[in-house]
């Protein structure tokens, strides 16, 4: 079955697309990120499909600031698939065949080329209200790093000579503001969840799982859907696993220079800190995942690699649970992988 394989670079205004033809890449041109431009590039790609024969269509983008996100679902509604694979994947593909050239004529045709060679997962977009709940927790995270950046801030006022009063006075009402509006935020979180009780008895059960906690379940419970979602329900953890970026990645060279593996830091960076944090506080309690983290050291592990591994295992340990729908077991979620 034949399938044109589409890249498209993305930008606030424009769409550049280009299309992979036999052996090279081939430029369409730019069109207005508008729905009078989604229409335009319909024309032209129903063209080139008729042209080769082509049954099917991948669009390829990276993600952008959620710039990409309207012709993405315009797509899907084409019954084109879509793939939004990681930037710094497609970077360090693109710069392993040699180019490294950066215009966006130039990144629409190697998103075309790596469609084609990679056959990068499809992407779906996720059920409505957990899509809801992931901007929720985002704008909650932009709040609480602007509140730390103003405490920093304020920090850095009270110990300079001669401060004025007044900037520390609009500095404690900017902290004083932020904090209101964290506290919405959090209380909005807690109403969604009381409106999606699926969402709610979702997030119980991951809490089960060792090292996972207050701080990180919601995030963890977003990526267990969008998992589900890229897979259909059937995603395994190994796949998860790569899928975040938490997979080993060997450093050889010919035969006498071995370096100790690191990851391969290909997904979110985001939830690989925040997985990396619940198993430096999860290995203290006196629970499953301090005896996998104590069963590596005990083999000669170093402590930072034990670490990495157990954060791995909670991502696993979460995605047995989400899966099965059913509480954390060790016993029975001790070789998940």
């Amino acid at each position: 079955m034949e399938r044109l394989n589409v890249g498209i670079d993305v930008s606030k205004d424009t769409l550049d697309v280009a299309y992979w033809d036999q052996d090279e890449p081939v430029f369409l041109g730019q069109f207005p990120n508008t729905k009078k431009g989604f229409q335009a590039i319909v024309k032209e790609i129903e063209v080139k499909c008729q042209e080769i024969n082509a049954t099917s269509v991948l669009v390829v983008m990276e993600p952008t600031g959620g710039y990409e996100q309207p012709f993405a679902r315009f797509a899907i509604k084409q019954e084109w698939q879509v793939s939004l694979p990681n930037p710094k994947r497609v970077r360090d593909w693109a710069k392993g065949i040699g180019k490294r050239a950066k215009t966006d004529r130039q990144d629409a045709m190697v998103l075309a080329r790596f469609g084609f060679v990679q056959d990068p997962l499809p992407w779906k977009p996720l059920p409505p209200e957990v899509e809801q709940l992931e901007h929720l927790l985002d704008r909650l995270e932009d709040q609480k790093n602007m509140l730390s950046q103003e405490k920093n801030r304020l920090h850095a006022y009270k110990n300079r000579a001669n401060t004025h009063k007044a900037a520390v006075k609009n500095l404690n009402q900017s902290i004083a503001f932020l904090e209101r509006q964290i506290q919405q935020l959090q209380k909005a979180i807690k109403e969604h969840l009381k409106t999606h009780p699926h969402l709610k008895e979702q997030k119980k059960l991951l809490l089960t799982v060792s090292g996972v906690g207050e701080k990180n379940v919601l995030y963890i419970l977003v990526m267990m859907h969008r998992w589900g979602e890229l897979t259909c329900g059937e995603g395994d953890a190994r796949g998860l696993v790569a899928y975040v970026g938490l997979d080993p990645k060997p450093h050889e060279s010919g035969t006498s220079v071995r370096k100790r593996a690191g990851i391969s830091r290909q997904g979110n960076r985001q939830l690989r800190s925040r997985l990396y944090m619940s198993a430096l506080g999860g290995i203290k309690g006196n629970n499953p995942l301090r005896a996998f983290y104590k069963r590596l050291v005990g083999r000669g592990k170093p402590e930072k690699l034990a670490l990495v591994a157990s954060a791995r295992k909670i991502l696993v340990w979460s995605w047995a649970v989400f899966k099965s729908n059913t509480p954390f077991d060790a016993a029975r979620f001790e070789h998940s992988h």
